[in-house]
């Protein structure tokens, strides 16, 4: 069930397969305001200054149960949080689609997984989600302190739901991340993501 569910997913990323805007490196990020797991409201711009991680999640997707069910995403999570980046896991599944959740069972999901994102976002309506043309579970992006996107697209390079190809991968979020962080150019800044659609 698990690899027809994968199948299905990546047949979705098909070039094309969406019509949504999306952040284009190098330039200014779409603003963020949204209600997180605990209702207070996040604004992107309240963390200028600081490096900003954008996780596009959904708990029911058999890609992002690869990276949480390896560890593999709160390791990340950990690693940079504790460098000073922010975190925010976003779930731009609308009601009624596979992997909406609501705040108040938001705190079970996340410790159950022992993931700590700086916050958990919820945009049920799909606004920040196509503002960046978010398009799997997981994409990520990079946002610099000034605001500027840096990378935008996978977490590696291997389009599979098999915790075992984690080590093997080229980790380019990850990588992006650190030479970011160096002073370094970022290469390469945009990749093509992989996982489930997003649930709009």
């Amino acid at each position: 069930m698990i690899r027809f569910a994968a199948v299905v997913c990546l047949l979705l990323l098909a070039p094309g397969s969406t019509t949504h805007a999306a952040a284009v490196v190098g330039k200014p990020a779409p603003g963020i305001e949204l209600r997180d797991s605990n209702g207070d409201t996040v604004r992107l711009d309240s963390f200028r200054g600081k490096f900003v991680v954008l996780e596009w999640v959904n708990f029911q997707c058999p890609f992002v149960g690869k990276h949480y069910g390896s560890r593999n995403m709160q390791g990340l999570q950990d690693k940079y949080t504790e460098k000073g980046v922010v975190w925010l896991s976003i779930c731009s599944s609308a009601p009624g689609k596979q992997g909406h959740v609501e705040g108040p069972e938001v705190k079970g999901l996340l410790e159950e997984r022992g993931a700590s994102p700086t916050h958990f976002l919820l945009d049920p309506k799909g606004v920040v989600g196509k503002a960046y043309g978010a398009k799997t579970t997981p994409h990520m992006f990079v946002i610099d302190p000034k605001g500027k996107v840096l990378y935008n697209g996978a977490i590696d390079d291997r389009p599979t739901t098999k915790p075992a190809d984690i080590a093997g991968a080229k980790p380019w979020f990850a990588a992006a991340l650190d030479a970011a962080m160096a002073g370094r150019a970022v290469k390469p800044a945009a990749t093509q993501p992989y996982g489930c659609s997003v649930k709009y």
